[in-house]
């Protein structure tokens, strides 16, 4: 028998919160990751928290520039010959309303949050359709609930949505799609609202797990949606 091969997982947006306990699990769990962030600083001074594994390939890039993606996805095959798992991580909110959010801020937040995911589905295709990988988006319960003028809940109907379309493209040629929903988590994600709000609050490792249960599926099991929210909160 040939032995399994180790895993490869992308992520982006892999040097803060969730994202950077995710590749922590990752690296822990044996797989081989590319982690992308937009400021090199912020990656390299967190690899450096993990000694600067061999496993840990950092690319930093924008996750809404298609040339940026395309050569990670490229840059990823190169260095570890295959990619068996892609995690849409990147993404962030202005907290802007629709009533009186600032259009460039709004314009910015709508391509990461979702051509940004559209464009990483697009580039590791054809390798996820050979190894029959995962594509792992992360949702949030913003796009399940509607709120009042957000907009940044707008984004992520629209990565829920994305979540199934894509499912319904890729499943019959052996590719998993799975929609991970947080509800409110203690990250950076709220800095720029004073931190985070009172009341209950996942942390950035709760997520992470959820992520590594789904990652660890077996063969055959399509997990395509997990809603993951603190006890105690209502919405």
């Amino acid at each position: 028998m040939s032995a399994t091969p180790t895993p490869v997982t992308l992520i982006t947006g892999g040097s803060t919160g969730i994202g950077a306990e995710t590749v922590r699990r990752l690296l822990k769990a044996g797989h081989r990751v590319t982690a992308t962030g937009r400021d090199a600083d912020k990656l390299a001074a967190f690899a450096r928290t993990l000694g600067d594994p061999e496993e840990l390939l950092l690319l930093p890039g924008d996750a809404a520039d298609a040339d940026a993606v395309a050569h990670t996805v490229h840059a990823t095959v190169q260095r570890f010959g295959r990619i068996d798992n892609v995690i849409a991580n990147a993404g962030y909110s202005t907290h802007d309303s629709v009533a009186d959010g600032d259009p460039a801020l709004m314009r910015s937040m709508l391509l990461t949050n979702v051509l940004g995911p559209t464009l990483l589905i697009r580039a590791s295709l054809a390798e996820l359709k050979r190894s029959r990988g995962r594509i792992v988006l992360l949702g949030s319960v913003a796009g399940l609930k509607y709120g009042p003028g957000n907009f940044y809940s707008v984004t992520k109907w629209a990565v829920h949505a994305l979540a199934e379309n894509t499912r319904m493209l890729v499943t019959e040629s052996g590719v998993r799609v799975s929609l991970i929903a947080p509800g409110k988590v203690d990250t950076p994600f709220w800095d720029t609202r004073g931190g985070t709000p009172p009341g209950p609050a996942l942390s950035a490792e709760n997520i992470a797990d959820g992520i590594m249960w789904v990652l660890g599926q077996p063969d055959g099991v399509d997990v395509n949606t997990v809603t993951i929210r603190p006890t105690g909160q209502v919405n």
